[in-house]
């Protein structure tokens, strides 16, 4: 397995992803200037840009206060409003935003762990982080957030300005207040914010001996690294064939992504590609590891709250026939968002490309269709969830005792491990096409 190791030595291309203390997921996050505006579009540029200058002149000099229309104020509110109407992902952050961007890119910070999605005006929670506050306070994906101590969420707002008022010093508390489509239910939890820190790559072990078992959490910058180790780990107890569980990942770093899959992939094989607004605009993303790939049968688990990077490594997988897909149709975030720098530390994170999977898809809003179907409920997720935080509680009689409630069988998981032991009965065992090849 040292071959391995060399296959995550790629640098990464993408210096910076998004994990928040409330996490929005992205594709990839690239960070550029903004200079040099289209000389040919000067013209409407400066028609536009006159209609506001106008505007806001007659609003600063006629609106009844005044403390409220300073022009510096107005030109924010200006670009706020112009570049979130485009899209969730879209955003203008002032200076104090910009620099919580920043430290969020670190990998730690204090939150109360979770990944949402703005839909429809509504602050919808695709995942709680594993082994976050929210996640041992039963906050399901779908849960609604309606306030946050006691003052109501705007339907306008964005969501990292709930991410703002969610961030805090660890130990301090905060009250959020949801409401579960699920149950018509309107819940009120209190949780302690915490340093979060990701651990990317969790749970590995060997399942009957001889299939391995791998929970990717997110993508971050070592996120790949800690799968090859996870990988190496595996093999080495007899591990031939493979399950990666992708379930409730909201994403990350999109080069993240790559070298995660790039095991499993030839040289220069492609994995995914990026395509903005111009044809000449398609950034392609190909394995660049040397060595053989690994010729592993594996099974990907996913499920609603899969986002993002998650869903290229699985439409990689899927597209090459490398993967068999087991859970629910993921959640469809394929765009890819790029960090402009402004004057005064301010920055704006804009939606500039799409991505599309080896075979062309792009599972933006559509998501990835599971080759098997298994659904579970939220309410199945959050009891599997806590089983999964306490791996030393087995037994039905301790489980009832300790979490109040039953034992859930985690279905996906045992789908995906009766598809492999199906594979092993008519191929020949995976680790001689290892060595051969």
């Amino acid at each position: 397995m040292a071959t391995v190791k060399r296959m995550f030595k790629r640098i990464l291309v993408l210096t910076s992803g998004v994990v928040l203390g409330m996490a929005l997921s992205v594709g990839g996050l690239r960070v550029a200037t903004m200079w040099n505006l289209n000389p040919f579009a000067k013209s409407d540029l400066s028609k536009a840009s006159n209609y506001v200058r106008d505007v806001m002149k007659l609003v600063n000099e006629n609106y009844v206060d005044e403390k409220s229309v300073a022009y510096d104020q107005l030109a924010r509110n200006a670009i706020h409003g112009f570049v979130e109407a485009l899209d969730p992902h879209s955003e203008f952050l002032e200076a104090k935003e910009n620099e919580d961007l920043e430290e969020d890119l670190t990998g730690e910070f204090g939150g109360v762990g979770l990944t949402i999605e703005t839909r429809q005006n509504r602050i919808v929670v695709i995942a709680p982080l594993a082994g976050g506050p929210s996640e041992r306070a039963g906050i399901q994906r779908g849960d609604e957030i309606v306030s946050i101590d006691g003052k109501p969420v705007e339907t306008t707002a964005n969501s990292d300005a709930i991410v703002t008022r969610l961030r805090g010093k660890p130990k301090t508390k905060v009250l959020v207040g949801l409401f579960r489509p699920s149950t018509q239910q309107t819940l009120s939890i209190s949780l302690v914010r915490e340093i979060i820190k990701i651990e990317s790559v969790r749970d590995v072990h060997v399942i009957d001996d001889d299939i391995g078992y791998v929970q990717v959490t997110e993508f971050s910058d070592h996120t790949a690294e800690q799968f090859g180790h996870a990988l190496e780990q595996l093999v080495h107890q007899g591990a031939t064939s493979l399950i990666i569980d992708l379930r409730n990942n909201p994403g990350g770093l999109l080069d993240s992504a790559v070298e995660v899959v790039e095991p499993f992939f030839r040289k220069k094989e492609l994995i995914v590609y990026t395509q903005g607004r111009k044809p000449s605009e398609r950034e392609e993303f190909r394995a660049s590891a040397d060595g053989d790939p690994l010729a592993l049968p594996i099974a990907v688990l996913i499920n609603a709250g899969t986002a993002s990077a998650a869903e290229i490594v699985t439409g990689a997988l899927k597209d090459t026939g490398r993967a068999i897909v087991v859970g629910e149709r993921s959640f469809g975030k394929g765009s890819v968002q790029s960090v402009f720098k402004l004057e005064n530390g301010e920055g704006m994170r804009l939606t500039t490309a799409r991505y599309f999977t080896p075979g062309g898809v792009s599972i933006h809003e559509k998501g990835i269709a599971p080759h098997v179907e298994v659904v579970m409920t939220p309410d199945e997720d959050t009891k599997l969830a806590r089983q999964r935080a306490r791996p030393d509680i087995t037994d039905p009689k301790d489980t009832l005792e300790r979490f109040g409630f039953e034992r859930v069988a985690d279905r996906q998981l045992e789908t995906a491990v009766a598809m492999l032991k199906g594979v092993h009965l008519f191929e020949e065992p995976a680790a001689a096409r290892i060595t051969r090849r």
